[in-house]
């Protein structure tokens, strides 16, 4: 093990001592931890300004950015690389009994070789070559990549023409608003230095595609995240009278059925799919037990995109809908007449309607309807909402809930809307003159690593296929799409914002390295420590020289 990687495999399990699990103050915790590390490294002890923490706004868990920049003294030249990641972890509840031993991967491995493992993680804990924990996968091992990257090209900084910037965000693992308050400094850097962003390497977690899958994977890109959420609003009636209305439930529960893990559904951009659909949450909108049929009912979905817009998911996703609606329209019909003919009762049709519709077609009919100022009153329900800190998809529920009430129609329908968050797609276009020449840097750059006798199988894709912090350095999605998105996003701009014109400017090209491991956000999370510690950090530094 060189010493390097000795560095890098310590200041990883110190890292992931670290309690920092999404939503706690340990977020906070971890930055100082980091903040401290580069403080010791002698380039900024010279240069003391050029490593420093930004507090998030209004944040009541003291969570902040990490900056360190590393400016090169061999020439003039403003190029710059970012190498960034997140320090945040999902929580530890997966582990049960192994709970309390999460956070430290040499006693976790001896408890775990005391518990029953499925083969390959049994494999894996037996090799030695495996570092388990939470967050030694996602992402701790990659942080600490980057930051003993950092040190080591500090010790070269007369010989680099250029600039390398690292920066460590929390909040990566629900709302990412450590990488979207990142953007301003970002802004103020470039300013002040005159830096010209070249390249972003994102160092979050690799993973095999399928079992026995040893490939290593180079993202030149990151899938996009839409969260489509529908309101189904059903005719309420006593389950004496089933037939006489229809289940807000029924309705969703048709819906969820066509659009959860529906594979005509994937978003596909040259040869690469996205993941289907899934279903995120689900719930009726009663409050309290009687017998009285479901008026409301709520459910959103994960879906992601490659080079989809808003729009076109939006239009996919509300002929889905109709489908769905219209399947439980003719199945109660069917039923309905089928037990009028079981008890000799005279059928007559139900004749329900499946109307589907979306946010900006019900606020418009609201806003007719209504006697004063719409905008307003929503702007203040809003900001009540938020002071109560009510989740902000549960936010975006009640503004709909609130409009469909002012608009007063009482015929079943479902109201499709998005909530957040919102995670842009992005791509290196091979198309593109400029981008194909990063794409051949990157490919130039494993090709070198191989020639160094490292017996590793790279592959470059497109699309990173986990949400990912990239996503907000760079957006594909055009005015149209955007549009689209915003007009039928309740909260939008006032809740919830993503800085779209902001990240349009900056258009920072993003890529995705990242420590091989598996079984991330799980209890068997690990990271695999030869290419993790040992080959990443040369390509890493051999990509850098390249673009430098």
């Amino acid at each position: 093990m060189s010493k390097i990687s000795e560095e890098i495999e310590n200041l990883t399990i110190e890292l992931v001592k670290v309690p920092s699990v999404n939503g706690t103050e340990g977020e906070g915790h971890i930055g100082n931890k980091m903040l401290s590390y580069l403080k010791e490294i002698e380039y900024f002890k010279e240069h003391q300004g050029y490593a420093f923490r930004v507090p998030l706004k209004n944040d009541k868990l003291s969570r902040g950015n990490i900056f360190a920049l590393l400016r090169g003294e061999a020439g003039q030249s403003n190029k710059t690389i970012i190498l960034h990641g997140h320090m945040d972890t999902v929580a530890v509840e997966d582990y049960g009994a192994l709970k309390k031993y999460a956070f430290d991967p040499k006693i976790l491995k001896e408890k775990l070789k005391e518990i029953d493992l499925d083969e390959d993680v049994r494999r894996d804990l037996e090799s030695g070559d495996w570092m388990f924990g939470r967050g030694a996968s996602d992402m701790k091992s990659g942080d600490a990549v980057h930051l003993v990257v950092l040190k080591e090209l500090s010790k070269r900084v007369k010989e680099i023409s250029g600039n390398i910037l690292f920066m460590s965000t929390p909040v990566e693992e629900n709302e990412h608003n450590g990488i979207i308050e990142s953007l301003d400094v970002l802004e103020e850097l470039k300013r002040k230095y005159n830096l010209e962003y070249t390249l972003a390497i994102n160092n979050d977690y690799i993973c095999p595609m399928y079992k026995g899958d040893n490939t290593r994977y180079l993202y030149t890109g990151t899938v996009g995240k839409l969260l489509p959420a529908f309101y189904f609003v059903g005719k309420e009636t006593h389950v004496g009278q089933c037939f006489e209305g229809i289940n807000a439930d029924a309705i969703a529960s048709e819906v969820i059925r066509e659009i959860d893990l529906n594979i005509e559904l994937c978003d596909e951009y040259k040869g690469e799919y996205t993941l289907p659909p899934s279903v995120l949450k689900f719930k009726d909108l009663k409050e309290s037990y009687n017998v009285q049929t479901p008026f409301s009912s709520y459910a959103y979905f994960n879906y992601t995109v490659h080079g989809e817009s808003p729009k076109e998911a939006a239009e996919k996703l509300k002929k889905a809908a109709e489908r769905a609606f219209e399947r439980v329209i003719k199945r109660n019909d069917d039923r309905y007449k089928k037990y009028c003919e079981m008890t000799n009762q005279k059928y007559e049709s139900l004749n329900f309607e499946a109307k589907v519709i979306t946010y900006t077609q019900l606020y418009t009919m609201a806003k007719a309807r209504f006697h004063g100022d719409l905008d307003k009153e929503l702007e203040s329900y809003e900001q009540k909402l938020v002071d109560n800190r009510v989740d902000i998809r549960e936010i975006s529920l009640k503004v709909v809930d609130k409009v469909f009430n002012i608009y007063g129609e009482k015929k079943p329908c479902i109201v499709m809307f998005f909530a957040p968050p919102y995670c842009p797609h992005n791509t290196l276009n091979a198309d593109n003159e400029k981008e194909n020449e990063i794409i051949d840097k990157i490919k130039e750059s494993a090709e070198e690593i191989k020639k160094q006798g490292i017996n590793e199988e790279f592959k470059v894709m497109q699309f990173f296929p986990s949400l990912s912090d990239s996503s907000y350095l760079r957006i594909d999605d055009d005015d149209e799409g955007i549009e689209s998105l915003t007009s039928n996003f309740p909260g939008w701009d006032k809740v919830y914002k993503v800085p779209v014109n902001k990240i349009k400017k900056l258009n920072i090209p993003a890529v995705n390295y990242g420590c091989y491991g598996k079984d991330a956000h799980k209890w068997t999370e690990r990271v695999y420590k030869p290419y993790s510690f040992e080959v990443l950090p040369k390509l890493i530094i051999t990509t850098i020289e390249k673009f430098l």
